[in-house]
């Protein structure tokens, strides 16, 4: 059967066809595209059947169903003629509803599932990782072993040794932790009590900063003050064989365990704030201090924090100075200091508090724990806290850089001893000219401290400013202290200068005992162990 269409192609809306395939751009230019698509539609088998079967239903009187369904063979649901987009209010652009199954002209469609939900782990718990299994079986193990047979627990010397083996913590931490665990003041700690601490409070998997950390600290704070550390130290006095001597003479375990205490945060309390974070005490070197102090008997081998010796040499510098004994100095009993080494310039720097804030509470005097950062600072410029201390003595407008009328400003009362003790002066010129080439700054205009830090030369440049012994020192270069540096590069200027103050200072009480007749027979064990 031959059919025949006629209609008008020009006023065909292409996108009524709803070909995917086809652009409807290329019909409306092209009339001729639909009109031969049209055509081949009429000659396909299937529509001669649909067209017969519409006018044998015409011709016998019943209604037609004429919804645009017909069977295609690329129609996976039969359908002849695809129904339209519904319009927009506007009538463009359609908005086309989504509809399930296939394309009506044969194109199928992508399947879209939803993603798969990838399960991520936790990684962040607020009391801190649990235990892994194994690791919490061996503890548990060695729990038992440690408790057998102390049903009502163990008392704090029996508790030491869980200290040291379970928990892997310095033995002078037992107290500390006992306290922790016996918060009822019960005086013993059960195994359950101790399970439930250590293993069930996650303390097994931290490392061993966090759990000191964790120990030290108040409840309620987030960081270290001085006084979470004197319950540590108290243990260590009582307990650590080479501090035993001075149990009959507490004033000084306090002195000893304050002097600790300040060396402690002047390393390691970067920001000197006074409050001591996690990340500072990371960060430092008093974990592996403290395990060494544990492990070693003679704790003036211990030379970070801990050394008697280093005490020692601190305490009695400052009680030289200190004429009167009311543990203050001020103005000209600092100037003594080192034979009246610094100038009067940098003493009136340090007493304006520019470097540190005093502690002393008392107009115009230095107490104890600011000679400590004094002392400190001045026999060892090479490290970091040296550094900025005297960095910022000499940096004047506080402007965060030192400038040529600064350095002047400090080396003209230099200049002026050299020439009252009838040494040859240098002149400035000469001494900037050295200055730069020693630090080698970004800018030659000025020094930063980011120039002067990793410099090993940096401490020397300070000594020319204001410290006229050490000056000289450095310019006649010793042969002795150079011999010495090499054959012992790992430990600092602090500890080269605690050693042969050590050895003076108890010389000199030597002498004294003597002069008095109290000691006939040298003692050997004053002198320092290097």
């Amino acid at each position: 059967m031959d059919m025949n269409y006629n209609g008008d192609v020009g006023r065909l809306d292409p996108e009524l066809l709803q070909l995917n395939e086809v652009s409807s751009l290329a019909i409306r230019s092209n009339s001729n595209v639909a009109d031969k698509m049209f055509d081949q539609w009429l000659s396909l088998p299937e529509t001669n059947a649909l067209v017969k079967s519409l006018l044998n239903k015409a011709k016998a009187g019943t209604s037609l169903n004429v919804s645009g369904a017909t069977s295609s063979p690329k129609s996976a649901c039969n359908n002849l003629v695809p129904p339209l987009s519904p319009r927009s209010s506007s009538g463009s652009p359609r908005i086309t509803k989504q509809r399930t199954g296939s394309s009506v002209l044969g194109s199928p469609l992508k399947l879209i599932t939803e993603p798969v939900k990838e399960l991520i782990p936790q990684f962040y718990f607020q009391n801190g990782r649990p235990p892994p299994n194994e690791l919490k079986e061996r503890c548990l193990f060695r729990c038992n072993q440690f408790f057998y047979g102390h049903a009502n627990g163990l008392s704090l010397d029996e508790f030491k040794p869980v200290t040291k083996e379970i928990c892997m913590l310095p033995s002078f931490f037992s107290a500390t932790l006992f306290k922790k665990i016996d918060i009822g003041n019960t005086g013993v700690v059960t195994r359950d009590a101790f399970v439930d601490f250590w293993v069930n409070g996650n303390m097994l998997t931290k490392d061993i900063a966090t759990q000191i950390f964790s120990l030290l600290k108040q409840p309620d704070l987030r960081y270290l003050t001085q006084e979470d550390f004197k319950p540590m130290l108290r243990e260590l006095l009582t307990t650590h064989p080479g501090l035993e001597f001075l149990q009959s003479t507490p004033e000084f375990q306090e002195r000893y365990a304050e002097t600790v205490i300040y060396r402690i945060f002047y390393y390691v309390n970067r920001t000197g704030s006074g409050h001591l974070t996690l990340r500072e005490l990371k960060r430092g070197n008093l974990i592996s201090a403290m395990l060494h102090a544990d492990e070693e008997e003679d704790i003036n081998k211990v030379l970070r924090f801990f050394s008697y010796e280093h005490f020692y040499v601190i305490y009695c510098k400052f009680w030289e100075l200190d004429t009167d004994h009311d543990f203050l100095i001020d103005k000209e009993n600092l100037i003594r200091y080192g034979n009246h080494a610094l100038t009067y310039r940098i003493v009136d720097r340090i007493f304006s508090q520019v470097p540190r804030k005093f502690t002393s509470e008392v107009e115009g005097k230095m107490g104890y724990e600011d000679f400590v950062y004094f002392i400190l600072s001045e026999e060892d410029k090479s490290s970091e806290p040296s550094l900025e201390y005297w960095f910022k003595c000499i940096d004047l407008d506080g402007n965060g850089v030192l400038t040529r009328n600064e350095l002047q400003f400090f080396y003209e009362e230099q200049l002026h001893r050299m020439e009252c003790m009838a040494q040859e002066p240098v002149l400035f010129e000469d001494i900037l000219c050295q200055i730069v080439d020693m630090i080698k700054p970004q800018d030659e205009a000025y020094i930063t401290l980011h120039d002067l830090k990793g410099n090993k030369l940096s401490g020397s440049c300070f000594n020319i400013l204001f410290n006229l012994n050490k000056f000289m020192a450095f310019e006649s270069r010793d042969p002795f202290l150079i011999r010495q540096e090499r054959e012992n590069p790992t430990l600092t200027e602090w500890d080269r200068f605690a050693h042969r103050e050590y050895i003076r200072l108890s010389m000199e009480e030597d002498a004294d005992d003597a002069s008095n007749g109290s000691a006939d027979v040298w003692d050997d064990s004053l002198e320092a162990p290097f």
